[in-house]
């Protein structure tokens, strides 16, 4: 797909990767670039920097993303690329305890991670049916085909991600709706710097910025892939994980030693 003339929605377009993607999309010619966001301010601040519009949208709320989805059909026409972006990361409580994060945290990252992209796909895929095609743009995480030590929520909720986007693109890929997932490592975000990125094993391949993976997502929907990997080197680990799987977890086991200090 290219962006020029078309009609897009970023949610979690305030700051990061989202606002990222909308400055670019705008650089590309799109003909509306909606920026969504629970940060009512931040969403407006980055619309009014790229002549967009901006929406205030908890995207865990299903209600609220479909009566998104309707009005930003009801006065464009319809969306041509949904860029469900918005997501959230926790790292265990207790680093010895994968399970350590409370049902809360689950159920929120769950909503965010996961049911967003539900409920985005549930929004806007009757209209595309109905045109005849569309796009939608998820984005996941490489912790989604692979994993992040010490954060056992994320990688859960991302890797659930990963499994529905697949479904998406096999019931709907023969109605000319195209579905891409966006999995970098490390970006330079605010969900990064809640930690220390040094020690973070995602980050090892370096740290990319926002404007870095927007460049990615523009080539990876010209070329309507499935997989956009801002770090291609995520294509080897996945190669080196279903390969061996035991070996690749023993890896991993040291590698989180490591950063533990055994």
């Amino acid at each position: 797909m290219n962006v020029k003339d078309k009609v897009v929605v970023v949610t979690g377009g305030a700051d990061g990767i989202g606002a990222a993607l909308c400055r670019r999309f705008a650089r590309e010619g799109a003909k509306a670039v909606i920026v969504v966001d629970r940060n009512g301010e931040g969403a407006k601040a980055v619309a009014a920097g790229i002549g967009g519009e901006a929406h205030t949208v908890d995207v865990s709320d299903g209600a609220a993303v479909a009566a998104l989805v309707a009005d930003v059909e009801a006065r464009h026409g319809g969306i041509d690329l949904f860029c469900s972006n918005a997501g959230i990361g926790d790292g265990d409580p207790d680093k010895n305890n994968a399970a350590s994060s409370p049902d809360a945290v689950w159920q929120r990252a769950w909503g965010v991670n996961v049911m967003a992209h539900v409920y985005a796909a549930r929004a806007v895929i009757p209209g595309m049916q109905a045109r005849g095609g569309g796009y939608l743009l998820n984005t996941v995480s490489a912790a989604g085909l692979l994993s992040q030590i010490g954060g056992a929520v994320y990688s859960t909720t991302k890797h659930a991600a990963v499994g529905f986007a697949e479904s998406l693109s096999i019931t709907h890929g023969e109605q000319g709706i195209k579905v891409s997932i966006l999995c970098p490592q490390g970006v330079d975000t605010a969900m990064l710097r809640q930690g220390d990125a040094a020690s973070q094993p995602q980050n090892l391949d370096g740290v990319l910025t926002p404007d870095q993976v927007a460049d990615a997502v523009v080539e990876g929907l010209a070329a309507e892939s499935f997989l956009i990997l801002p770090h291609p080197v995520v294509l080897t680990y996945m190669q080196r994980k279903t390969a061996d799987y035991d070996r690749w977890l023993g890896g991993m086991r040291r590698l989180r030693g490591k950063m533990m200090g055994g």
